[in-house]
């Protein structure tokens, strides 16, 4: 990815000027939708809450929806955050975007899907043997996935290592509606339902939060903390940011490339394994295209965080779900816009152009190959 810088003092073109243009527009709307939902916060009757509301007074939000809302968007955006570290570590060492990826986080719900009703029929997901069951469910689904994603390193991806960047992404896309398409002829088109999580993990636990909640919310993070160390603190992990670095270089001092690839994926897709499980658990429904959508907003998460970059594309995952979550009742709704729950999907796209235009670069800066950065 280059980025074409103009020499100082040279004119501005039109396109400079509707850049410009679009960053205050943006930066303003989200200003005055902010200003607005504190004045309906303090009196929802006033002037022009009653004038975006056709005469009538504006809702309130209570301390509790605000909660909720966070929460929601915490642990929404934890699974985002876990689907887009598949998508970073990949680009970082092959320098290609694999939308195949949200497939992967998809079979690993699948899979979860599968085990978790096994269980049910057999009793063990009530009661005392739910925990060990589950854990046991998530480390299924978290290998399932993981050799998924080196299945697809290894048929698909490999053979096109060195031809040019569009091939293998147009490949990632026919892997994606393969494997959309398998899962359809294996189990139907239909939603496939989890069975019910035990009344104790849908309480509400500490400060009035639905345990299943706080539970993404944890694994997802221990999740996160335990790729944090493996990447940065052993020596496999050293291979794979050498080699993400230069893998010509790697290889002259001993390291194996394509182990360290076929790693790379393999830990990307344990990610979306667990994200996937995570998934499933909190919305309890699965279809084939469950990792379209998702799969995309994490690849928004990882751009807005910074392509390549591992902690930006967790923090990414976690603005991404706090957005969605928010933004539709604290900016939209104060202007008087309708139907916003119908536009929460919008919301993440609108805050990848808005982090484009003030930092292309992602909010915590990309980390490039020296091929990239060339």
């Amino acid at each position: 990815m280059t980025t074409a810088i103009r020499a100082k003092g040279a004119a501005k073109t039109n396109v400079d000027k509707f850049l410009t243009l679009l960053r205050v527009l943006l930066i303003g709307a989200i200003s005055v939708g902010l200003l607005a939902f504190i004045a309906q916060q303090i009196d929802p009757g006033n002037a022009f809450a009653k004038w975006t509301h056709d005469g009538q007074e504006a809702n309130r939000l209570t301390g509790e929806q605000f909660k909720g809302l966070i929460v929601s968007g915490l642990s929404q955006g934890a699974m985002y955050g876990l689907i887009a570290l598949g998508y970073s570590m990949v680009y970082g060492v092959l320098g290609f975007i694999n939308f195949a990826h949200g497939e992967v986080f998809m079979v690993g719900a699948f899979t979860g899907f599968i085990m978790s009703n096994k269980f049910d029929e057999a009793g063990l997901w009530e009661g005392g043997a739910f925990i060990p069951t589950v854990l046991f469910t998530v480390l299924i689904a978290t290998l399932i996935a993981t050799g998924l994603a080196v299945l697809m390193e290894r048929v698909a991806y490999r053979p096109l290592r060195g031809s040019p960047r569009l091939i293998p992404l147009i490949t990632s896309i026919g892997v994606s509606f393969f494997i959309q398409n398998a899962v359809i002829l294996l189990f139907g088109a239909g939603a496939k339902s989890y069975p019910p999580n035990p009344d104790w993990l849908q309480d509400d636990w500490i400060l009035g939060i639905e345990g299943v909640k706080i539970v993404v919310i944890i694994v997802a993070a221990i999740s996160m903390a335990g790729l944090w160390y493996f990447v940065e603190r052993t020596k496999t992990g050293k291979a794979m940011r050498a080699v993400a670095e230069d893998k010509e270089i790697a290889s002259l001092m001993g390291i194996n490339v394509n182990r360290t690839i076929v790693t790379t994926f393999a830990v990307g897709g344990a990610m979306a394994g667990i994200g996937g499980m995570l998934w499933g658990l909190l919305f309890r429904s699965v279809i084939a295209t469950t990792g379209f959508l998702p799969g995309i907003k994490a690849f928004t998460a990882a751009v807005v965080g910074g392509v390549g970059n591992l902690g930006g594309a967790m923090a990414g995952g976690v603005a991404l779900g706090g957005a969605e979550s928010l933004a539709p009742l604290t900016l939209l709704e104060p202007l008087g816009i309708s139907g916003v729950s119908q536009l929460r999907d919008a919301v993440s796209f609108v805050l990848l152009i808005l982090v484009l235009l003030i930092k292309p670069t992602g909010l915590f800066g990309e980390r490039l190959s020296s091929d990239d950065r060339a």
